[in-house]
């Protein structure tokens, strides 16, 4: 149990992060849509290092659309079935683990997708070895590697957090070194290749193929608000802001900064238009063939329950602390041509994935509240109310 909202806030990206690197997720996605430019001299030679879990397949497809050349570096344990077609390196993030990164040493590429790097060691190590021999190299890193999120419409200029031991390699116990780790990690890529790199800031990815359940919870449990469900607890206000980016477009954006030799800092926010979470819930309704009826349950309510347990995931009381939690400027990336589908395609589109999954997996979702605890928290809210 986080001990603080901002834990709380780092947790919730944190965990989601991990669990997307680790999951053996179906991919069961659409060719990410066509919105970079084309590619340069008949196409680049990218090396991704994971690309085979949540957003690496999203990377790889959007680049093979492009015509570019991939590789992949990994350990060849997260869905090692994908992209036969493509060259695989084997290997190790960590230098000191068995022959850790010796597979890269003398290939050239030119860029990198360094979309599995925790902590700074392990990036310096990989960027170090690769610096003499790539133009460019993109690091995913997080909306938490800044130090607070309590200002609306913070840019890339806001602090970023520290840690009192930057040699540490734990993320803490509810995850308060996952952000500044992050922070690091884009640092020790910068020292490597000072000017070649693109430090990326995603918050939450979603989307087709999402194995943390956080966004898809939301489709799945209006899909099913049919009867003695139909009435659907939702958190805070209709007005309450929501960020995401679908993992299709932040996956197609990352291609077209390499195609267009783009670097800097990016906030990886979607979507370009404010979101809020009556509009989330209202897009799940017209995805699906929901008899739903949303009750909105008070912030206030909701933080005194959750001592007993209360999961309603991507959403955050937009107050104190967290006021610019889903208020991220993304101005900077927009400029640089990230763009956005549909947030109602992004629904329907994962509806129809998770729907592809085996019985067993559809029959417990990961993240979101359970029936019981649902039907418990609306009964205490209708009754606060009489």
């Amino acid at each position: 149990m986080a001990t603080t909202r901002r834990d709380f806030l780092r947790a919730a990206v944190a965990t989601g992060s991990i669990l997307t690197l680790g999951a053996q997720a179906r991919h069961v996605m659409a060719a990410a849509d066509d919105k970079t430019t084309a590619p340069r001299d008949g196409g680049l030679k990218i090396l991704i290092l994971g690309g085979t879990a949540f957003l690496g397949p999203a990377i790889v497809e959007a680049a093979k659309a492009r015509g570019h050349t991939l590789t992949l570096f990994n350990r060849g344990r997260t869905n090692p079935h994908l992209f036969p077609e493509l060259e695989k390196l084997r290997g190790d993030r960590d230098p000191n683990k068995g022959e850790g990164i010796k597979a890269l040493e003398g290939r050239k590429w030119d860029a990198v997708f360094d979309d599995c790097g925790y902590y700074p060691r392990m990036v310096k190590a990989s960027a170090e070895l690769l610096a003499p021999n790539v133009k460019q190299y993109v690091f995913i890193s997080s909306i938490s590697a800044y130090a607070e999120n309590k200002t609306p419409g913070a840019d890339e200029t806001a602090a970023i957090g520290t840690m009192p031991d930057p040699t540490l390699e734990k993320m803490g116990e509810n995850y308060e070194y996952y952000g500044p780790l992050k922070a690091l990690c884009e640092q020790a890529a910068e020292k490597a290749l000072s000017g070649r790199v693109t430090n990326v800031r995603p918050g939450y990815i979603v989307g087709p193929g999402d194995p943390t359940d956080r966004f898809t919870y939301w489709p799945v449990r209006v899909d099913q608000a049919k009867g003695d469900r139909a009435e659907v607890l939702a958190p805070g206000t209709p007005k309450d802001p929501i960020q995401i980016i679908d993992v299709r477009d932040l996956g197609g954006w990352l291609v077209h900064t390499v195609e267009q030799n783009i670097t800097g800092v990016f906030n990886a926010c979607g979507p370009e238009k404010a979101l809020t979470m009556g509009e989330v819930l209202d897009a799940c309704k017209s995805a699906s063939a929901s008899e739903a009826r949303f009750t909105w349950v008070s912030a206030d309510f909701l933080q005194k329950q959750s001592g007993e347990g209360v999961d309603v995931p991507i959403w955050i009381s937009p107050e104190g602390d967290s006021a610019g939690f889903h208020r991220w400027s993304n101005a900077k990336a927009i400029k640089a041509g990230l763009k956005f589908r549909p947030v109602r395609q992004t629904v329907g589109d994962t509806l129809t994935w998770f729907k592809t999954l085996p019985p067993e997996r559809q029959s417990k979702l990961r993240a979101g509240l359970s029936a019981e605890r649902e039907a418990e928290l609306l009964a205490a809210w209708h009754g606060a109310r009489r």
